[in-house]
């Protein structure tokens, strides 16, 4: 396979790539582009509309066909997070779900086989351990994607996907992604990456993936008010994905309406400086919660298992991500902890989902990855007094550091005195 890296247009920052994007107007010339509302379009001439149906003639090179098939405002999402992800073509669906699965069932027929990390959102999990096998005999062996060698054991004959988060959910490991894509490629097997805690912090198609899927649910939206995928490949693949005879997400139909693409749209031109916030906190608290002796996991430490290993990877205009974990040993103190957090402090608050500009908590064992089971939660080595925070830029970074700290004092969990951070 062609090095990705020898492509100029991979090389290039993202959000260069993201500024060529800006060509698109509304219909009457506004700087911002129209919603298509329409669910089904016109054609000028009869015999477009048996080319459209028989697969002769595709949009948006040729005409619109109908809204579950493609739409041009959610057309131009997809073009948007192509360029983001550096990938030849994107489409939007209406959850991170769908488009999981749709990549998935694009990539997989019945009886073939998938290697996933033991480490993942527990929806995703919840797909390739309960819901393929049983629907569609598609198996999935789940191994720790960091130890390569256990890859390659599980790979088979059948495997045509090997699947993983680009910093794992909640675990913050870092998949690395140009070994994975070798060890893919040379069984004949495609490399998917989940990018979404790390949108333009990590390029995963640079680094040799084939598929990339987000929920943009989360840091790509950021304001924890609309659902909402996508599916970042070849111009092939995500053509496949909408063929109106075996495409995923043509027939299993999950749409995105064209006001939440065009409100999404809206928000991604400011990504880059909320990501890079997202993530210079989270340093900060790092840094000051591992001197206070509380036992954090941040891609950004240097004593995380993977820190070298995103330092080559990444992007480093972003920093290392929005998201850290903290241990505190038991449900109980986690608990305590996020309940002191938001009722006594203001800090955040309890809930799921991340990327949202105030502090989000939830304990994953009991939450997030609860459809794991107890094996799968101790093999991922996801404790029941973790706690995962999706770190906000809301406040000062004075504010909340004192918040977190006395909260962390509240419940006994520091071992030293530390002065607010800065």
């Amino acid at each position: 396979m062609e090095d990705p890296m020898s492509d100029p247009k991979q090389t290039r920052d993202p959000v260069e790539r993201l500024a060529d994007t800006r060509h698109e107007f509304g219909e009457h010339g506004g700087v911002n582009m129209s919603i298509e509302a329409s669910t089904t379009f016109t054609v000028m001439k009869p015999g477009t509309m048996p080319e459209l149906f028989e697969g002769r003639k595709a949009a948006p090179e040729g005409c619109y066909l109908y809204g579950r098939h493609f739409n041009p405002t959610v057309y131009q999402l997809g073009q948007q997070l192509a360029a983001i992800e550096g990938t030849e073509a994107a489409y939007c669906a209406a959850s991170g779900m769908a488009a999981i699965s749709a990549a998935i069932l694009q990539l997989c027929d019945s009886g073939d086989h998938i290697v996933a990390s033991n480490t993942l959102y527990g929806g995703t999990y919840a797909l390739l351990h309960d819901f393929l096998p049983a629907k569609a005999n598609i198996r999935t062996t789940f191994v720790d994607v960091s130890d390569l060698a256990a890859v390659k054991a599980a790979i088979t004959s059948k495997t045509k996907a090997i699947f993983a988060e680009s910093i794992a959910n909640p675990t913050l490991r870092v998949a690395d992604i140009s070994a994975l894509a070798k060890l893919a490629h040379s069984h004949d097997a495609q490399l998917v990456i989940d990018n979404t805690f790390s949108p333009l912090l990590l390029s995963p198609v640079a680094l040799g993936a084939d598929v990339v899927v987000h929920s943009m649910t989360k840091f790509i939206n950021g304001a924890s008010d609309i659902i909402a995928g996508a599916v970042c490949g070849t111009t092939e693949f995500i053509q496949g994905l909408m063929d109106l005879h075996q495409g995923p997400l043509m027939l299993l139909g999950p749409t995105m309406d064209a006001t939440v693409a065009s409100k999404i749209s809206l928000r991604i031109p400011h990504l880059a400086l909320r990501v890079t916030e997202h993530a210079r906190r989270a340093q900060v608290f790092a840094e000051s919660l591992q001197a206070l002796g509380v036992s954090v996991a941040y891609p950004g430490l240097p004593g995380h298992p993977d820190h070298a290993l995103l330092l080559r990877q990444r992007s480093a205009d972003y920093g290392f991500g929005g998201i850290l974990t903290l241990d505190l040993g038991s449900e109980q103190m986690a608990n305590d902890l996020m309940d002191v957090l938001q009722n006594k402090y203001g800090f955040g608050f309890m809930a799921v989902s991340l990327g949202y500009f105030d502090t989000l908590m939830s304990s994953p064992g009991s939450s997030t990855s609860s459809e794991m089971t107890d094996e799968d939660l101790e093999f991922a080595g996801i404790g029941e007094g973790l706690v995962r925070m999706s770190v906000g830029f809301t406040g000062t970074v004075a504010q909340r550091w004192q918040q977190l700290e006395s909260a962390l004092n509240d419940i006994g969990a520091t071992r030293a005195p530390l002065s607010a951070a800065s």
